[in-house]
């Protein structure tokens, strides 16, 4: 069957069974493959994309629920004003290891900057509980989130 769904502001039409995971039109159909598979049980965060803004686990979220939805991936966050902030602060926090967590790491500091400019340190542990850094990165993305926040004109 045919879906035509919005991501990162362009339509796009992926022929797959609707009960085929966001995560894998992505990645297998679409080529997009900033957003990476994990655990597959949306308990590690690594395939985080926004849905109308929320941070959303991809690899369990079928494609047929979208409708009208907007999807927003990794390889566009930069362009909002949360997701460009976030990742100015990951760079100047040198967050980064391994890498391979980063991309859902990023989309879940995003919504979380975006809904909330001025997260306090439980809002940042709330909002990132569900993203898994095997490298244990977890200070500097702390710090990272509260810099994009001071970024805002507000102290996080």
């Amino acid at each position: 069957m045919a879906f035509i769904i919005n991501i990162n502001g362009t339509t796009r039409a992926a022929d797959v069974d609707g009960d085929t995971p966001l995560l894998w039109v992505l990645r297998d159909v679409l080529g997009m493959t900033g957003t990476k598979f994990g655990c597959g049980m949306a308990l590690c965060g690594a395939c985080t994309v926004h849905v109308d803004g929320t941070a959303t686990r991809s690899c369990i979220t079928a494609i047929d629920s979208l409708g009208d939805a907007k999807v927003t991936t990794i390889e566009a966050i930069g362009a909002t004003p949360a997701g460009e902030k976030i990742q100015r602060a990951w760079l100047d926090h040198e967050v980064v290891q391994c890498g391979y967590c980063q991309s859902g790491q990023v989309m879940s500091a995003s919504a979380l900057l975006a809904s909330n400019p001025n997260p306090t340190d439980v809002d940042i542990d709330d909002a990132m509980s569900g993203n898994i850094c095997r490298c244990g990165t977890y200070v500097r993305i702390r710090e990272a989130i509260k810099l994009a926040a001071q970024s805002n004109g507000k102290a996080g």
